[in-house]
């Protein structure tokens, strides 16, 4: 049985979601913060174009290779013994970042470091789901949510440049280690332990086909443009993550606890709040690490100016994350769905006239733009993922939402540097217009995916899909296993 405890008071419950929404925004600010380290990396330990993709591929395609297992273990052993393991491993893993001296051991500790950031936001979205009970209570909580992630996305690029310009790249990792700290210390005195009241089982088979899936996937995407995109290799990682995806697809069905639970994706707003979170931080990854090579390497402005051209984005998320947190709950979703995808698509469109020469005022308009895209979509996906889901699936429930996001991330970094490193003949300065417009043709591709699944996914009968899927979970499954 799960661990059953008295109701918080409403200040112990925004005491909780306080604490929790700092291990996202350490999480949050080093997805930002190390896109705008990537030209000082690149210099000082002489990194290739595909060594900086997986300076931030490494980080999260093992943090979206292991939510999911760290939400049902979360579930199983409990949601704040895992919360503090995990920002143990994280504190120290960006202390080892710090400190790498060659890229290797960057990649390397950039994995431990994600290691333990897989324990962080979606067990903390757990533990909030089963604090805020009330639905409206966790809608404007979730909208908090989605602000610090607005915030920590949009502090990143100037705190990181400033760190960078005064003390060097290695401090955007330390930076991370005092907040880690403060974060465990006072979850050890203020959260209260949770479990669910059914553990689920370990499913290391799942866990595997997960991994293989999406590393073979970037490998190809990041490796393709060097190997070429019909080599042996290439070709074989291919069909290893096509492999993988159909072992998940054959296999978990079959398992009494499986992994992944293919039964959410009955919910059409659940399977489209997935797709939506792929494109929209794919289009977000795309953003960040094409926008840090333009700013710093085409117009030649330092870590922190490059930085302050990103405030825009800052600003916006700051104030829609909570207005679209408002907006889900007292309207539902498909409002600020509809604004972020047509956000991400004129953002997108704006950006394909980019030059070396480009104005500044147009540019930090199109940064606006995909501010207010930025800030309006996580509410929505979020509230979705784990809204009609029984509490004692909600660790699960919030790492496929998560997993979701750290996908699409990993794939919009992968595809834009391989798409770039195919377009660039010469200089970056030189072939970054005409090299990178593709990329912003893909962001706005993305765009016009949120925008027609916001509406598609919202709709009434996506609504009755979502309410049977709930009832359907909220039922004890009885089925005999056929895998154990």
């Amino acid at each position: 049985m799960g661990d059953v405890v008295p109701e918080p008071s409403r200040s112990r419950r925004m005491l909780i979601l306080v604490i929790c929404c700092m291990s996202l925004f350490i999480v949050g600010l080093d997805n930002t913060i190390v896109n705008v380290a990537l030209p000082a990396i690149e210099r000082d330990l002489h990194a290739p174009v595909s060594g900086m993709q997986w300076t931030i591929d490494a980080y999260t395609l093992v943090l979206a290779g292991l939510l999911l297992l760290s939400g049902s273990t979360a579930d199983r052993v409990g949601r704040r013994r895992t919360f503090q393991v995990g920002l143990v491993v994280f504190a120290i893993g960006s202390l080892l970042c710090g400190l790498a001296p060659s890229l290797g051991w960057l990649v390397a500790f950039r994995v431990l470091q994600a290691i333990g950031g897989s324990m962080l936001n979606p067990v903390a979205m757990s533990i909030v789901t089963n604090t805020f009970t009330d639905r409206r209570e966790r809608a404007r909580a979730i909208g908090v949510w989605g602000g610090v992630v607005g915030i920590s996305i949009g502090l990143g690029p100037v705190v990181g440049g400033a760190l960078i310009d005064s003390i060097g790249w290695r401090a955007i990792f330390w930076i991370n280690v005092p907040v880690a700290v403060a974060a465990l210390v006072l979850t050890a005195v203020f959260v209260p332990e949770s479990r669910a009241p059914r553990p689920r089982r370990i499913d290391p088979v799942g866990q595997a086909l997960v991994i293989v899936t999406l590393a073979a996937l970037s490998y190809a995407i990041i490796e393709g443009p060097e190997n070429g995109w019909r080599s042996p290799l290439t070709i074989g990682f291919a069909l290893a993550a096509v492999a993988g995806l159909a072992g998940l697809i054959v296999y978990e069905p079959r398992r009494r606890d499986p992994l992944i639970d293919l039964r959410f994706f009955r919910s059409v707003p659940f399977s489209g709040a997935s797709v939506i979170a792929i494109s929209a931080f794919a289009a977000f990854g795309r953003f960040l690490f094409l926008n840090t090579l333009y700013l710093q390497d085409v117009r030649g402005l330092s870590p922190f100016h490059a930085g302050l051209c990103t405030l825009p984005i800052a600003a916006m998320t700051l104030v829609c994350g909570p207005l679209s947190g408002r907006l889900v709950g007292e309207r539902g979703p498909r409002i600020s769905l509809v604004v972020a995808g047509a956000a991400f698509t004129v953002s997108g469109l704006m950006l394909t006239r980019l030059t070396a020469g480009t104005p500044l005022l147009w540019i930090l308009a199109a940064y606006t733009v995909f501010g207010l895209g930025a800030g309006m979509v996580n509410a929505p996906i979020t509230n979705t993922a784990v809204s009609g889901m029984p509490l004692s699936q909600a660790g699960v429930a919030a790492a496929v939402a998560s997993t979701s996001r750290q996908i699409g991330q990993s794939l919009g970094v992968a595809i834009a540097g391989s798409v770039l490193a195919t377009g660039i003949s010469g200089s970056l300065r030189e072939s970054f217009a005409s090299a990178g417009r593709a990329g912003w043709w893909i962001t706005a591709a993305y765009g016009t995916v949120v925008l027609a699944l916001g509406i598609i996914t919202t709709g009434r009968w996506a609504k009755g899909t979502a309410e049977r899927t709930a009832a359907h979970l909220s039922v004890e499954d009885t089925r005999i296993p056929v895998t154990s």
